[in-house]
């Protein structure tokens, strides 16, 4: 009994391989630009199973950019340097010093981690931020508040440099003004940027939510620039999901061919979206 269950093991897994040879030759040489959230990132396990998922892509002939957020950590830390933070329309102030510790966290905790995670499984991740050779540059987003960034210009030659040489780039969302200054960019509007300035094939938001939910809570797996905006005018998107699909459409419509919000929840979402019929979540399309 416990050799043929085996052997159904292998079976089941030689099928599912031979079932993605189509996606496969699809995503030869593509570029997809992968948001890691915050609470995506979860525990180390999961953390190595999301790198391990990273490094097949590279070995397949993928070139996957990760753009990481990490919230929840500089929260942490915050709070316990006990730096208050002030809030202007639900969005964190940043000042010198938040600005110095989420650079401190992103930078070096967070970014490091995760190319720490992708290097341990084979790959050849390289740790960025966007101060790094221009690679984001930004402007101010609203004076009131402080040092939070929008991009402007993202250096895309620099990543399509690092695709040659088989690296896997790991940016933390920095950027630099143009007068010097560091600057906070929210991690989704970062992915999209650096998305549409390689006119990257696929841009996978993960996240913590099943995806795009319809007015009978039942997530949507495809929709078009349209459906969104009107799901937003009639405040079926709402709350946290708004900027996400602001994202997704800003990016679709910047050159990218599709924008799919994720649940990084799920074990291998990443290639469940990329290499099987079933996908992970809802894939937005101009």
């Amino acid at each position: 009994m416990k050799t043929r269950d085996m052997n159904r093991d292998w079976i089941a897994t030689a099928e599912t391989l031979s079932s993605a040879l189509p996606y496969l030759q699809r995503y030869d040489d593509a570029i997809v630009v992968i948001k890691l959230g915050g609470h995506a990132m979860g525990s180390d396990e999961g953390m190595e199973s999301f790198a391990r998922d990273v490094v097949l892509l590279r070995q397949v002939g993928v070139n996957p950019v990760i753009v990481h957020g990490g919230g929840p950590m500089i929260n942490s830390l915050l709070d316990k340097l006990q730096i208050q933070s002030e809030f202007v329309n639900g969005k964190r102030v940043t000042d010198t010093a938040t600005m110095e510790v989420v650079e401190m966290v992103l930078s070096g905790m967070v970014n490091k981690r995760i190319v720490q995670a992708i290097n341990a499984q084979g790959g050849k991740g390289i740790g960025l931020s966007g101060k790094d050779a221009n690679l984001i540059t930004c402007e101010m987003t609203d004076p009131a508040l402080g040092f939070v960034g929008t991009p402007s210009e993202v250096n895309a030659d620099m990543l399509r440099n690092l695709f040659e040489k088989e690296f896997i780039p790991v940016i933390a969302p920095i950027g630099a003004g143009r007068a010097g200054e560091t600057f906070n960019i929210n991690g989704d509007t970062a992915a999209g940027a650096v998305a549409a300035a390689l006119k990257a094939d696929r841009l996978l938001l993960l996240t913590d939510v099943a995806g795009v939910k319809n007015a009978e809570g039942v997530v949507v797996t495809e929709l078009k620039a349209t459906d969104v905006e009107a799901m937003t005018a009639a405040g079926v998107i709402a709350g946290g999901m708004i900027p996400k699909t602001e994202t997704a459409l800003a990016a679709v419509r910047g050159g990218v061919r599709a924008c799919t919000i994720v649940d990084g929840r799920v074990p291998n979402a990443v290639l469940l979206e990329l290499f099987t019929d079933h996908g992970a979540g809802s894939m937005i399309r101009d």
